[in-house]
């Protein structure tokens, strides 16, 4: 190794013109210093005699509380400055939440061990994610944040709910250079409350860092959106259409994006969306990294992969489709008894927060209307309401405003509520990968949690097959559910 670089002109036998340098280019800058030119003036033993006297006196008064008023203000702020992201103590300094004492599955705790800071991120990043409260990486942030790191492609499949939001998010701002204003890394998400929450998230890990985020998602004022990418943006989470929109005006500059990220990279790679994303590649430089999550990939992701993903990285945790914390049920019933069935799990559940789905918009605001009328507190949502009042929702139900929320698929994807420990099925879903979303909604981050499917008799065949499919049991519901298998 090359110790040039090591140490200053003039140190050691480096530089300079000292006796020691046998350096045959001095630096001409450097003047050698004489050793006797600082030999203490006096008798050395009377200096330090005085030297102790004056320790002994500064203790006797600190211990009094004498001196100088404000000598005790400046070692505080002293104190206070030194203790920063660079202190060593600075772990002590954290405002970290109370421990999340609840059981978890061995979906986010069968882990190899490692700790963030094994990754080398950036203190502040890493001052974020403590106060988040996250205190160990889960298996897919172990998988993907070390290979994201290395400017690596990803294709990324792991459960609903074992931390794959921050398992991008992270790497993302790491990679991110605070100092060139220019948008560096894109986050696309399928819904409008999926990119508010990812943003949230993005904000909340990087609170310590000087990253601009923006959250930009159609529904909302285009004009407002101009304008703020007219300020500086690093970060840029949103919808594909609103995003492209931007990026056809010349509003949204994409030239400098290094990282394209995909969540529910399945549904953003349906038929509905992919177009879009196609397009929105090209506004990008061709040296991009591209990272795909998902719990599911379909066929269609094939024909994506082998044209923008040549050679990714693949991770698969999916050993099984289904959580292992989430207990499935199912009760037979007649149409006109389900508001009854459902009072009746009212009733008998002990319920932390649930959320209710229904095949239809129609259906959602009659049995939002229904459950008020029985007594109980609930809230819905779906694709139809206006914009600001979906947020509304979303963020009351989010907040604890509310026990219950009925909702179309509209919230299957993405949605993150720790609260949620019940899910229902009013109407029972068309397909395996509807399933799969909606029941995953409950038992988030390994936590336990219960799935109640409501099933005529036009059901049963999709029950069996879906069943098939995920390679999972979903049994008879008891006359009595034990508490323990939800709520420990």
């Amino acid at each position: 190794m090359n110790p040039r670089g090591r140490f200053p002109p003039g140190y050691g036998n480096r530089g300079g013109n000292g006796p020691q340098n046998p350096n045959p280019n001095p630096n001409p800058n450097f003047y050698g210093r004489n050793p006797n030119q600082y030999a203490p003036r006096g008798n050395p033993m009377q200096s330090q005699q005085q030297s102790q006297q004056y320790q002994q006196q500064w203790a006797r008064r600190s211990q009094m509380g004498g001196g100088d008023p404000g000598t005790s203000d400046v070692a505080k702020t002293l104190q206070s400055e030194t203790v920063g992201p660079s202190s060593p103590d600075w772990k002590a300094q954290l405002k970290i939440p109370p421990r999340d004492t609840r059981y978890k599955t061995e979906d986010v705790t069968a882990t190899k061990g490692n700790e963030f800071e094994d990754y080398f991120l950036k203190r502040e990043l890493l001052m974020g994610i403590y106060e988040k409260g996250f205190e160990q990486p889960s298996p897919i942030q172990e998988e993907s944040i070390p290979i994201a790191l290395t400017g690596s492609d990803i294709l990324a499949r792991a459960k609903n709910g074992t931390g794959k939001t921050a398992a991008f998010c992270i790497p993302a701002l790491e990679k991110i250079d605070q100092d060139n204003n220019v948008i560096q890394v894109v986050i696309l998400v399928p819904t409008r409350e999926l990119a508010l929450q990812t943003s949230q998230v993005c904000k909340e890990l990087g609170k310590h860092l000087k990253v601009q985020v923006m959250v930009s998602t159609g529904g909302t004022s285009l004009k407002d959106d101009i304008m703020r990418l007219y300020q500086p943006v690093h970060l840029l989470v949103g919808t594909p259409g609103r995003i492209l929109d931007l990026a056809k005006k010349g509003v949204c500059v994409l030239k400098d994006c290094s990282m394209l990220i995909m969540d529910e990279a399945d549904k953003l790679l349906s038929p509905e969306f992919q177009p879009t994303i196609e397009q929105l590649i090209h506004f990008l430089p061709a040296n991009r990294q591209i990272l795909l999550f998902s719990a599911t990939f379909p066929v269609t992701v094939k024909d994506f992969k082998d044209r923008y993903l040549p050679k990714p990285y693949v991770i698969n945790l999916m050993d099984e489709l289904t959580l292992k914390g989430i207990t499935q049920y199912y009760a037979f019933v007649e149409e006109r008894q389900k508001v009854h069935c459902l009072n009746t799990l009212f009733s008998k559940l002990q319920i932390n927060q649930s959320i209710i789905f229904c095949n239809s918009v129609n259906r959602v605001e009659l049995l939002a209307r229904k459950i008020t009328e029985l007594g109980f507190s609930c809230f819905y949502i779906h694709a139809k309401m206006l914009q600001d009042h979906r947020n509304r929702v979303f963020h009351d139900f989010r907040n604890g405003a509310c026990r219950n929320l009925v909702c179309t698929d509209l919230f299957t994807r993405g949605i993150d509520i720790q609260a949620v420990n019940v899910v229902i099925n009013f109407d029972f879903p068309k397909n395996a990968e509807t399933y799969l979303h909606r029941v995953g909604r409950s038992g988030r981050f390994g936590h336990l949690g219960l799935a109640v499917n409501l099933i005529t008799y036009e059901d049963r065949f999709n029950l069996y097959r879906i069943e098939q499919e995920l390679g999972t049991e979903i049994k008879q519901i008891p006359p009595q559910i034990d508490q323990a298998i939800y709520c420990r």
